[in-house]
């Protein structure tokens, strides 16, 4: 007899399916009761058992007896709540077991109802999460409140708002909500990823890596934090400066990447640019390298990196980007590429993120004028952050200056080449 959806599977082996998957709990719930000494709701045979009278519910529930499914899910409801009030009686709280016992029973049924990969997935994900309650008990403590927060508008703007918006253009600026709102989504996602890191690492490695992981984030950010750092230790103006240099770098990977992700013809007309400037950037961040004295404090992390899976940011980020994209189709339409790269330089002063995005969303091909203007923009923010960490960090302005300066310079040639 085959009920199943998926695989073509025997009686018997569903039958064992079900005994195994309920083993399988039952054996965590004695390891955990031998663990504590305290009594639970059952062990090593009782959920077995329960998932074994869920199969056989199942069985009955096919050859007639439909009442009896939903009769067994009430007597195993029972038990619990019988065991539950016994549990309280004793001052004791968690109802753990209990509704282990009613998802085991709905196991074992779908074992025999559904696709068995149903039915192992409940049963192994039931198993994993009663056997780390102590790991999980430890992440709760060390959440903190705003990146939960944050985690929860991710969910938000993915899965809640993104299937809802119409996916159209409007007006002849061809502005297509779901467009927009996926490219909020991935620049937030790869920001909201170098974030983590740079929490769970930048304090241990140093300025260095920091720098590496901030670019992800937002080389401006690193920039102007870096730069407060050589400010007020000026014995790590060397560190600091080699960390902005590769945040700058780490700004033409995260680039080429998101060009490939929206226009992948663009993106291969301007691989070779954006990896001889991220090269540049690298060299001359070796370039700072110094003897670390010996006396010096531990290098930290910028601490001015702010999460960027924020609803604010996201929204500022999507509005910025339309603004962008209407100025572009209307300075290419009335002043020419002349007033499409003099855009791209405005756009470098600040987040070059969205205008980049405007021009890969204009067009499936790799245009000439787009390719300039993406570069022009992203020479023009480099050099910015030149002056705002050079402003910021006296003892090594100079330095600072020139090879910025000098990175500038590099993307002129480059201009003609594209």
């Amino acid at each position: 007899m085959d009920v199943a959806h998926g695989f073509d599977l025997g009686m018997g082996l569903r039958l064992g399916l079900a005994l195994a998957l309920g083993l399988l709990v039952g054996l965590e719930r004695e390891r955990s009761h031998n663990a504590t000494r305290r009594l639970l709701f059952g062990g090593v045979r009782t959920f077995p058992i329960v998932s074994l009278f869920g199969f056989a519910c199942a069985w009955l529930h096919l050859v007639g007896a439909t009442w009896l499914l939903a009769a067994g899910l009430l007597a195993v409801l029972a038990l619990g709540v019988v065991a539950y009030a016994g549990k309280l009686r004793e001052g004791r709280i968690g109802a753990t077991s209990e509704v282990t016992a009613l998802l085991t029973f709905v196991t074992g049924a779908l074992a025999l109802l559904a696709d068995i990969r149903l039915a192992m997935a409940l049963g192994v994900i039931n198993t994993i999460l009663l056997s780390e309650k102590a790991a999980l008990e430890a992440l709760v403590e060390r959440l903190d409140k705003a990146e939960f927060l944050a985690m929860l508008r991710f969910l938000l703007v993915t899965f809640i708002i993104y299937p809802v918006l119409p996916d159209q253009d409007f007006t002849e600026f061809q502005l297509n909500p779901v467009r927009i709102w996926r490219m909020v989504i991935l620049v937030s996602t790869l920001g909201f990823a170098g974030y983590f890191l740079v929490k769970k690492f930048g304090g241990r490695v140093g300025l260095w890596l920091s720098g590496l992981m901030g670019g992800i984030v937002s080389s401006t950010a690193v920039s102007i934090a870096a730069g407060r750092i050589a400010q007020s230790q000026p014995e790590r103006g060397a560190a600091a400066l080699q960390a902005t240099l590769l945040a700058s770098s780490v700004m033409y990977v995260r680039v080429l990447a998101l060009l490939a992700f929206f226009n992948a013809a663009l993106a291969r007309a301007l691989a070779w640019q954006l990896g001889v400037l991220a090269g540049v950037g690298l060299v001359l961040a070796l370039s700072t390298l110094r003897r670390r004295p010996a006396d010096a404090a531990p290098l930290g992390q910028p601490t001015t990196l702010q999460n960027p899976f924020e609803i604010r940011p996201a929204l500022a980020f999507a509005a910025l980007f339309v603004m962008l994209t209407i100025l572009t189709v209307y300075a290419k339409a009335n002043f020419g590429s002349a007033g499409v790269l003099s855009l791209a330089a405005l756009s470098g002063l600040a987040d070059v993120d969205p205008f980049l995005l405007s021009l890969a969303q204009g067009t499936a091909t790799a245009t000439h004028l787009s390719a300039q203007a993406i570069l022009v923009a992203l020479m023009s923010n480099t050099l910015v952050k030149g002056c705002y960490f050079a402003t910021l960090a006296q003892g090594v302005r100079a330095g600072a200056l020139l090879r910025y300066a000098l990175w500038t310079l590099a993307h002129l040639p480059l201009l003609w080449w594209v």
